[in-house]
This record gives structure tokens, C-alpha cells and sequence, in this order.
């Protein structure tokens, strides 16, 4: 019973877009059972809906998972104090200079974005909550500052306050970067420009709406870079390897809009490209 119910509250606190960590403990700790259970099994009884020895059974089972809740609520807080000492030795923003601009996220992503500010001497505050990742970029040279870089009271020990930019670079996998995570960037650092690398369309449909400066799913710009090599393996002329990719962009854009505005996945599905659906010949202008 412990088990299923916290396999059920955890799932159910992700659909709610908590984190993998945070619903885990979640579900652990209301995952016993309730005292209300005892007065249930005893009009069951009295009604004869339940057998005498299968209420006694079922009470057994209330008090052994009441009884285990201080051992979970134990186990809850070895996890977080296993995070925490991940966390050990390690400086946090707020030991940062600083800086115009905030990175959160220091992985394949962010440290593009973060090394193409620092190309022009832009001072950069990068933020990342990996102990062995901060540790790495330690070894290549790169100051990395350990914290959750959503928290909006960490992101003010950063100088997020007086910062230009904020770019929140995680990869969201723990899907912690909700549409209220980033409209609270936005609303309480309103001076600084917020951009976002999301994950998917999926994402770019939740954040929609969102005064952002910029956002784009992390594996589109490459996609598009393999398509059109492709097309030039395939020996499609260079000026139509451009003219195809306008073409997607524009229609890719187009079928964002529609299914953000709809709430329609299938919507706009008519723009895509695909067997029945090329994109039709240049047409050559009469030369008389």
C-alpha cells in the first residue's frame, strides 16, 4: 500500500510539474495510510460489508504504515541531506562579482551561450546545480557557481536585480521549468531580458504568451543544420537548399502559432512537408 500510493502521489505531482525530487519526497511522506481507516473497517463490520478478521486484517495494515512514517520521514531526509552535501565545498552565487548577465545551466547549451558573451568580454555569472559538472568546468577553466538557478532569492544573490540578461539554459528534464517558474524570473527582474532554451514544442506551446527575448527548442537550429546538409548530399542545388529551409521555417512558425492559439497539436498539420506534400518547383519567369 506504501508503495502504490507513493508511485500514485509522486505521478500526480508531476503532472502538476513538480520536480522528479521534490514529488518523490512528496509521495513518500503521505504515503501511509489514515486513522479515519480504523472508523471505516469498524462500520463495515457492523453492517457485515467486510468479515470481522478482514477488518482486523486492514487495521493492521493502517497502523504497520502509520507506523512506518517516521522511518520514510527519515529516509526523506537523508536524501536531501545527500544533496546537500553534494553541494559541499562548492561557492555559490553569492560569492559572484557582479555581472550583466546570468547563465543558468552550464551544460552542452549554456556553455555556448555563456563562452560566445565571454568572446566579448561580457561578464558572465554561470549558475548550475551538478556538483561533478561544476567540477569539471573547474578543470577547463570556467567558474561555475553552485545553486538552483530558478530560485528567485538565489538568482537575487547573483545580481539578478541589476543584471541585463538572464538566460535560463537548463535542459529541463526535471521539468521544473514551468510557465510560472519563468513568468516569476520575469515579473520580479522585469529590467533584465529573459531567454530561455526549451525543450520541446510542447514547451514553446506553455510558454507562449510569456514576454520573453528569446526562446527556441534546443535541437531545432541543429536539425535544420543537418537538413540542409542533407539536401546538399542528396545534390539539390545550394540556392534551393535555402529556399527549402525558408520554406519550413516559415511553416514551422506558422503551425507553432496555430497550435499555440488552438491548443491543437494537430493543428496547422497541413503546412508540414512530407511524402504527398513537397514544397512545388521554383517557377522560372518567362524570359519574353
Amino acid at each position: 500500500m506504501i508503495a502504490t500510493k507513493a508511485i500514485l502521489i509522486t505521478l500526480l505531482s508531476r503532472l502538476f510539474n513538480c520536480g522528479w525530487a521534490q514529488s518523490l519526497r512528496l509521495g513518500l511522506l503521505l504515503s501511509q495510510a489514515g486513522e479515519f481507516g480504523f472508523v471505516l473497517f469498524a462500520q463495515a463490520t457492523a453492517a457485515h460489508l467486510i468479515l470481522p478478521e478482514a477488518a482486523s486484517l486492514f487495521s493492521a495494515v493502517v497502523t504497520l504504515s502509520m507506523a512506518a512514517t517516521p522511518f520514510l520521514m527519515r529516509f526523506v531526509d537523508f536524501l536531501e541531506m545527500r544533496e546537500v552535501r553534494s553541494g559541499e565545498g562548492l561557492d555559490g552565487p553569492e560569492r559572484s562579482p557582479e555581472t550583466s548577465a546570468i547563465v543558468v545551466g552550464y551544460g552542452r547549451f549554456g556553455q555556448t551561450v555563456a563562452q560566445m558573451l565571454q568572446a566579448k568580454a561580457i561578464g558572465v555569472t554561470i549558475i548550475d546545480k551538478t556538483p561533478s559538472l561544476i567540477e569539471t568546468a573547474e578543470e577547463f577553466g570556467a567558474k561555475v557557481y553552485y545553486g538552483d538557478g530558478l530560485r528567485l532569492d538565489l538568482l537575487r544573490t547573483a545580481g539578478a536585480e541589476t543584471a541585463r540578461l538572464i538566460a535560463l539554459c537548463n535542459d529541463n528534464q526535471d521539468g521544473e521549468m514551468t510557465r510560472s517558474a519563468v513568468q516569476a524570473v520575469l515579473e520580479t527582474f522585469p529590467q533584465a531580458s529573459v531567454m530561455v532554451r526549451a525543450y520541446d514544442r510542447l514547451h514553446m506551446i506553455e510558454l507562449d504568451g510569456l514576454d520573453l527575448a528569446f526562446a527556441e527548442r534546443e535541437l531545432f537550429e541543429s536539425a535544420v543544420a543537418m537538413g540542409k546538409a542533407a539536401l546538399r548530399i542528396s545534390r539539390i542545388p545550394p540556392e534551393e537548399v535555402d529556399r527549402v529551409e525558408r520554406a519550413y521555417r516559415v511553416r514551422d512558425c506558422e503551425r507553432l502559432e496555430l497550435q499555440s492559439s488552438t491548443g491543437d497539436l494537430h493543428a496547422g498539420a497541413e503546412r508540414s512537408f512530407g511524402a504527398d506534400n513537397a514544397l512545388p518547383d521554383r517557377e522560372v519567369e518567362n524570359p519574353a
